[in-house]
């Protein structure tokens, strides 16, 4: 493991340009392109205003899938709305020259319900291969029942086109009352999201309360059980929801961790560089401080190896390299950007 740069404040998410330059977003507002030698820019012009308190802020940042012609990008931040925070989905023009900038930004998506305070914001965002965009949602840590309810975007997964439209296939377009943007819903605090290229699966992982955090295959249309159903107890001790965990017509989770690890960032392992791995899944977790590689067969998680156990560091991010290394961010006020490679 190796120090590509440091000094960053709360990095949140990490994309890679096509010359193996690094995007990253810092919690408190600010985007930069870290070169290979590690060497990071000043803050990009263009960044949005952001809500930073607790949680929230400056958070996910994705390339579309035509970047190397549209320069397009995606991003996700609190916003400040009267009361709170809700969450914002914006894209942008990435001048990635000389001096590096934001144009054409447009917000895109607005999370609708009560505004939060900055807690359990959830948002990650991934690009489908037919370009529509599947966003997460937390449930602000407050009225948390309204995750189960489809007049709302609070702990939910929204499906939304590159300009932020509901596409017509989405599975509620047609039910009365319901949002159209909705595709899955009764989360939590979903700060992981994939898409698994071995069969194009889209994969969820959310902070549970106390106990019970959860990786999720995402189906259209599916309930995923917040708040009523948990591995977890609530942060007082008692039962969360009917205290069961499982329940018909709520679709289970395909692995969990109890007691938390706070997961943050997900990525399905493909290259070349440990290929005893290719097809796994990483997890970054925030309370351990450690990497989670979890075995898969036959599409789903049998078995967890917990790396880099004396890291001392929150992992907020994980992604894979084009070289085929993986690259963690960690979340501290002096945070940084760690390539980690076999052992020679």
């Amino acid at each position: 493991m190796t120090t590509v740069t440091a000094h960053l404040v709360h990095p949140w998410a990490l994309a890679f340009l096509p010359d193996g330059r690094m995007l990253v977003t810092e919690r408190p507002g600010r985007m930069r392109i870290v070169d290979r030698d590690g060497k990071a820019s000043a803050p990009l012009a263009g960044v949005p205003k952001v809500y930073a308190r607790s949680q929230a802020g400056l958070m996910d940042v994705t390339l579309a899938h035509d970047f190397a012609q549209s320069h397009r990008i995606y991003f996700c931040y609190a916003d400040s709305v009267p009361g709170g925070a809700e969450i914002a989905v914006a894209h942008a023009r990435l001048d990635d020259g000389a001096s590096p900038k934001l144009e054409q930004v447009s917000k895109i998506y607005e999370q609708k319900g009560p505004p939060g305070s900055g807690l359990n914001i959830g948002c990650r965002i991934a690009q489908a291969p037919d370009g529509n965009l599947f966003v997460t949602l937390g449930d602000h840590f407050a009225a948390k029942e309204d995750a189960q309810r489809l007049d709302n975007t609070i702990g939910k997964i929204v499906r939304i086109t590159p300009d932020g439209k509901a596409p017509a296939d989405n599975p509620f377009v047609n039910k009365p009352g319901a949002l159209p943007e909705i595709w899955a819903y009764g989360v939590r605090n979903p700060e992981g999201l994939a898409v698994n290229p071995a069969n194009g699966q889209l994969w969820e992982q959310e902070h549970g309360p106390m106990g019970g955090d959860e990786i999720n295959v995402i189906e259209k249309g599916g309930n995923y059980g917040w708040p009523v159903v948990s591995f977890g107890l609530n942060y007082d001790g008692t039962p969360v929801g009917t205290g069961k965990q499982r329940q018909s017509g709520m679709v289970d989770s395909v692995w969990h961790w109890t007691p938390s690890i706070a997961p943050s960032g997900m990525a399905f392992y493909t290259g070349d560089l440990f290929p005893q791995w290719k097809g796994n899944l990483f997890n970054g977790a925030l309370k351990f401080q450690l990497l989670s590689r979890l075995e898969l067969k036959d599409g789903k998680p049998i078995k967890e190896e917990r790396l880099l156990k004396g890291i001392g560091a929150r992992i907020r991010d994980v992604r894979q390299g084009p070289d085929g290394a993986l690259y963690l961010l960690t979340d501290e006020d002096d945070g940084r950007i760690l390539r980690v490679t076999p052992a020679k």
